[in-house]
């Protein structure tokens, strides 16, 4: 078999030499790659909202990735579940490990494609139900914070006004107890981990976020509460409106 391209190897001889006590052997450090996270399998079935020929809509758990990690380990993820009983199922869009709620899933290629571009051009609407730390004082507001990946602590993002992408977050308080506030949070753009860091920057982080929490905000719950509870489209063919709701479950026991 013929390369296309050539492969060269060059090789040039080293001159021998004596060690001798006063030679310095030294090496540069070199940083190990961290052990990859194992993701624990969840054992919450996921329910379907609504199902057609073009795509379904379901509701994913917590600690259910949605599409397969990077580490052969990882595997088991919404979209391989799925896939064993509706074959040719894509992902869209993803909800983060530790967020459920309600996701699109599509069916088939021209499904994919034409969801896809509703998600570029933001017209799907997407709404989400988050306990935070502290009572806000406000009852509404917008989050406009640019953000950008932090490579040094990926996969976190960090605010970033240089070199930030545009992202915004709309809240609205639906309640307050206990030093907490129950928000319906409605992102324009959907950045990864923008609403944790939002909330995180104005000062009222997510219960039991791990990434941007501080450790008394994260012990406050067992698990993220961060629930994807609607979402709004255009079927991506008939064109009619569809509604998709998941009453959020998990935050009623930590206000």
């Amino acid at each position: 078999m013929a390369l296309k391209t050539p492969f060269i190897v060059t090789w040039r001889p080293w001159r021998s030499h004596r060690l001798t006590e006063t030679d310095n052997l030294s090496h540069p450090e070199q940083a190990l790659d961290p052990p990859p996270y194992l993701v624990p399998h969840s054992q919450e079935a996921i329910r379907i909202l609504y199902r057609d020929a073009d795509l379904l809509i379901v509701d994913k758990p917590t600690l259910l990735l949605s599409v397969p990690g990077r580490h052969p380990l990882n595997r088991d993820c919404l979209i391989e579940r799925l896939d064993a009983q509706y074959p040719g199922v894509v992902a869209v869009h993803r909800l983060d490990l530790d967020t459920s709620g309600v996701m699109i899933i599509p069916r088939h290629r021209e499904s994919l494609s034409r969801l896809a571009k509703a998600f570029q051009d933001r017209i799907v609407e997407k709404t989400y139900i988050a306990r935070v730390m502290g009572c806000i004082r406000n009852d509404t507001g917008t989050i406009d914070l640019p953000l950008t990946r932090d490579w040094p602590n990926r996969p976190r993002q960090k605010v970033c006004f240089e070199a930030g992408k545009p992202s915004i977050t709309h809240w609205r308080v639906l309640s307050r107890e206990n030093n907490t506030s129950l928000l319906e949070l409605s992102p324009e753009t959907g950045r990864s981990h923008q609403l944790r860091i939002h909330l995180s920057a104005i000062g009222h982080a997510i219960l039991g976020c791990d990434f941007y929490a501080p450790e008394a905000v994260l012990a406050r719950a067992p698990r993220l509460l961060l629930h994807a509870s609607r979402i709004r489209f255009a079927h991506p063919t008939s064109g009619a409106i569809i509604t998709a709701f998941s009453p959020p479950k998990c935050m009623t026991d930590y206000g």
